[in-house]
């Protein structure tokens, strides 16, 4: 069985599973604490980081941009990626907006200081930081208002990396309720339509050991 070692909690590697679930890959997956250095995941990929995508024949790609530009080329159905390459250069610049941008400046802040930092041991919050991310949640929930309002999905006329990419950063704040959804209808809808996908609702199973989600969490009619 194709396997996905990952945190339930890493954005990169709920992108993974939405994609593969999006594709129709069946695969398993296997929780791993990056923090551990666990020997036999770094046996896997030495820099000891989630995600690392192991195929049935025991191919390893490790990292989340390889293992999503492994999974584009090596399963081209359902491709996620528009067919014009000025629209695919859109959906690029999003996808790295999203991982890249909006994880700097917002996942890092909030749930790399509220939660990761006590799962793995690393000290208290820092409230600059995680003032800093409260802040800039709205200017990127704002974009993807700006976004949604006008174009079907955010990089254009069909769903896409960009919109995987974007749900995946939100639904781990999400899990630690510091998305200002009230304030925000236009993406919220976005979200909605997103969460309601069958290849999301796995991610809305997710539950870590003594940090549950708040209960809007798994509902669709949030």
């Amino acid at each position: 069985m194709r396997t996905l070692y990952h945190h339930p909690l890493h954005p990169f590697s709920r992108i993974l599973r939405v994609v593969l679930a999006e594709k129709g890959l069946p695969f398993e997956t296997v929780v791993e604490k990056p923090w551990e250095w666990r020997e036999g995941f770094l046996a896997l990929n030495p820099s000891g980081e989630v995600p690392v995508l192991v195929e049935e024949d025991g191919t390893v790609v490790a990292g989340g941009w390889p293992a999503l530009e492994y999974l584009i080329e090596a399963y081209p159905d359902t491709p996620l990626m528009p067919r014009e390459i000025a629209e695919r250069a859109e959906v690029r610049r999003l996808v790295a907006w999203f991982t890249q941008k909006f994880e700097r400046e917002v996942t890092d802040n909030l749930l790399g200081e509220k939660l990761m930092k006590r799962l793995s041991g690393q000290g208290q919050p820092y409230a600059p930081a995680i003032r800093a991310g409260l802040h800039n949640i709205t200017v990127h929930l704002d974009y993807i208002a700006f976004l949604s309002e006008r174009r079907p999905w955010l990089a254009g006329n069909s769903l896409s990396l960009a919109d995987i990419a974007a749900a995946a950063q939100l639904s781990c704040l999400d899990y630690v309720g510091d998305v200002p959804w009230d304030n925000n209808r236009e993406a919220k809808d976005w979200y909605a339509r997103m969460k309601s996908r069958p290849s999301f609702r796995p991610l809305l199973a997710d539950s870590i050991p003594g940090a549950p989600p708040p209960r809007h969490y798994a509902d669709l009619d949030f």
